[in-house]
């Protein structure tokens, strides 16, 4: 048994302590006041106080999906359903906030949790404890606490071993060594056990996953065809300022032309060089609007080599790295190039960096890109910025964003794309 191993036995065991005290503290005090409110709701008076108890039911049980997370790797997701952000004020509002809270089933479980925390929660909890000072009794029984124990004649029972004299009394020793064994080398388990039966009452239910998954379908289908009508508007409005107008222009030119070659040679040359120079402009532009659409390099080398190209033509330093087992579906290539493309143009506008860092692999069925630059950092998520349309492209492919970037940098932007076609 090595000394990580001990010492992730000992914290358990110490955290099951503060644990199995706190959950009876809070737990119990937070469900007597939540049940007496729930109760004044009848005649009127629990309108005003339910949200607000409801709300620190919901931050107490937030605590402890985050402890679950860090302390156990137990992952329990949030169920609460969004109240609407423009729930009134007053009275009309404090009953609105109650109602909507109330009919959230997420609200029922939360309570129906508090009361199983105070109670089979904080046995869970204090297994880990138990294994991890009750031998310490033992101990203290062998060296002679048996004598105030066992006062008077008595017998004094250490799990089963019955403690009357010296000699049972080193009875204890071995059973002590025993159930410290076990829980160093269970504790973690057991401690596990706890958040596994939070989570049996604090993650979502089946049904509640597939009403957000549905929700959340439905959010990131109207943004993927907002985009598509953005993006069919930004080529017809490139087409017409653009490539049209040079066309038309040097349709002009070619019928002068037809009118001058014979009457004014020099000058038919004159606009035929024009035309010429309308032409290549008019194709050089017909290009960089192809590329905008789908970078030839991404569909005839991949992502990896489409990103590198990228990386060239930016006037700040940039690596890229990238770790991929092959090619994805061309959908998930092209949203993962243009989110990778937003953010590096971000990086250039607003950053003021002077070096960039571009990472790509593939883990765990997802393409997972991260994106750092040793900027001024402050570069968030809403408010109508670049990364909120990278927030809300990736979203249609089940893809997420996270930003860490504190004041004065650096900047990392990280962004996942499920991808199981490698």
């Amino acid at each position: 048994m090595n000394a990580t191993r001990i010492r992730a036995s000992l914290q358990a065991g110490v955290r099951g302590l503060g644990l199995s005290i706190i959950s009876v503290v809070v737990s119990c005090f937070l469900f007597s006041l939540t049940l007496v409110s729930l109760v004044l709701v009848v005649i009127g008076l629990g309108v005003f106080t339910t949200p607000h108890l409801l709300g620190l039911v919901r931050r107490w049980a937030d605590r402890r999906r985050l402890l679950a997370g860090t302390w156990s790797d137990v992952r329990i997701a949030v169920p609460y359903r969004p109240l609407p952000a423009d729930v009134r004020g007053g009275i009309t509002g404090q009953v609105e906030r109650t109602t909507l809270m109330l009919k959230d089933p997420a609200t029922w479980r939360d309570v129906q949790w508090l009361f199983v925390d105070m109670t089979a929660g904080m046995l869970t909890a204090l297994l880990p404890a138990l294994f991890l000072f009750y031998p310490v009794e033992g101990v203290a029984v062998a060296a002679g606490l048996w004598r105030a124990l066992a006062d008077g004649g008595g017998t004094y029972w250490y799990t089963f071993v019955p403690v009357s004299g010296p000699g049972t009394a080193l009875l204890v020793l071995p059973v002590a060594a025993v159930i410290l064994f076990f829980g160093l080398r269970y504790n973690p388990v057991l401690l596990g056990l706890h958040f596994r039966l939070a989570k049996y009452f604090l993650a979502p239910t089946a049904e509640a996953t597939l009403a957000q998954r549905v929700e959340k379908l439905t959010e990131t289908r109207h943004d993927a065809l907002d985009t598509s009508a953005a993006e069919l508007r930004r080529i017809e409005r490139d087409l017409h300022d653009g490539a049209q107008a040079r066309l038309v222009a040097m349709g002009m030119n070619l019928g002068t032309i037809e009118a001058l070659v014979e009457k004014d040679p020099a000058q038919a040359k004159k606009l035929l060089a024009m035309a010429r120079e309308s032409s290549a402009e008019a194709l050089t532009e017909l290009r960089d609007l192809v590329r905008g659409i789908h970078p030839p390099v991404l569909a005839e080398r991949g992502l990896g080599d489409a990103v590198r190209a990228l990386a060239l033509r930016l006037p700040v330093a940039t690596e890229v790295e990238v770790d991929l087992p092959g090619r994805a579906e061309a959908p998930v290539e092209s949203a993962a190039y243009f989110a990778v493309s937003e953010v590096l143009t971000n990086a250039v506008k607003h950053a003021r960096a002077d070096r960039i860092w571009v990472d790509i692999h593939h883990a765990e069925k997802m393409i997972r890109i991260s994106v750092t630059d040793n900027g001024r950092g402050g570069a968030t998520v809403g408010g109508g910025s670049g990364l909120s349309g990278v927030e809300r492209r990736l979203g249609t492919f089940d893809g997420v964003l996270a930003v860490s970037s504190p004041a004065g940098g650096p900047t990392m932007v990280t962004m996942e794309i499920p991808c199981a076609s490698f």
